[in-house]
């Protein structure tokens, strides 16, 4: 901690600030900077000028001009050849191969005349040998179909045909009328009648009903409505007398003035008043661009950059 101001932490939020370099150099402009100063000192390079292209040996970098196949005799490809082809006839052993017999072409379809090994039993078409062929018996014979539908033709079905029996007119009435009077034959005697019998419920009167009706109830007597609560007078507003309160106001009470006591102040044992630490504060913080032209820019080359445009 220095013996005098605030510290580093205090200043900045740092445990130590770091030493600047370039502490008292002279300020040099990045406007009025001189570009490539090397150009304008001292002798340059002076070339010969530009030379255009022609038929002189002016403009090259040999005093004459130099041939590539300088001395080659003149070779004919011709000729290269022929001696390579009688070269490579001399590593036969014999003369050449000729066969016995010009090429034999076919003479149709499925003819071998002309194969070398002539024709195959696998890929022969002739069948195998199988058993003789048995064909199943015959079905049984029966008469031909009759023509007709069945509906008013006879004779048609396999069967026998059935037997006509006459239908009696209404025989279903005949036979409900002689059912019904075979129950009333067996019948001893009329309906069983009993006095609770229930009755249809929509008679004649439609109101008639054979409980007694209840007494009848009387309304419950009306309560009479309390009149609206009026105040005796209009309403005050309230002001520096408190005219307007259900209460008088109260009488002043006079407060004896007392004096607070002060409290006591912590310490520590070198009966120092204890300050807190001051929280986390804030640095200035460099742009993303000055820091790219910072990295570019350092203090081993801030003397000798150059500007490069774009």
């Amino acid at each position: 901690m220095p013996a005098e101001g605030k510290s580093d932490m205090e200043r900045i939020g740092l445990f130590s600030e770091m030493g600047y370099v370039t502490v008292g150099d002279k300020y040099i402009s990045h406007y009025m900077r001189p570009f490539n100063e090397a150009a304008s000192k001292n002798r340059q390079m002076l070339p010969g000028g530009i030379k255009t292209l022609s038929a002189l040996q002016a403009g090259y970098f040999e005093p004459q001009f130099v041939r590539i196949f300088d001395g080659e005799a003149y070779s004919n490809p011709v000729q290269l050849r022929r001696r390579y082809r009688l070269a490579e006839s001399k590593k036969n052993l014999g003369k050449a191969f000729l066969p016995s017999n010009g090429d034999k072409l076919p003479c149709g379809l499925g003819s071998y005349y002309g194969t070398i090994g002539g024709s195959y039993a696998y890929f022969s078409p002739q069948l195998k040998a199988k058993e003789r062929y048995i064909p199943p018996g015959k079905n049984f014979y029966t008469n031909p179909g009759k023509k007709g539908t069945g509906y008013g033709y006879a004779n048609l079905t396999i069967g026998e045909q059935y037997p006509h029996e006459p239908d009696e007119y209404e025989v279903e009435r005949i036979n409900a009328k002689k059912a019904q009077e075979e129950h009333k034959r067996l019948v001893k005697g009329g309906p069983f009648k009993l006095n609770l019998y229930p009755q249809g419920y929509f008679d004649m009167n439609p109101y008639f009903n054979d409980k007694p009706l209840p007494h009848v109830k009387k309304p419950p007597p009306e309560k009479p409505i309390a009149p609206p609560f009026k105040p005796s007078s209009p309403a005050k507003k309230s002001g520096g007398m408190k005219g307007g309160t259900f209460d008088p106001y109260p009488s002043h009470s006079a407060d004896p003035y007392v004096i607070k006591k002060s409290k006591a102040i912590t310490t520590n044992k070198e009966r120092q008043i204890f300050h807190p630490p001051a929280g986390p504060k804030s640095r200035p913080v460099r742009s993303i661009i000055t820091l790219n032209v910072t990295r570019s820019l350092n203090v081993k080359n801030y003397k000798t950059a150059q500007l490069t445009s774009y």
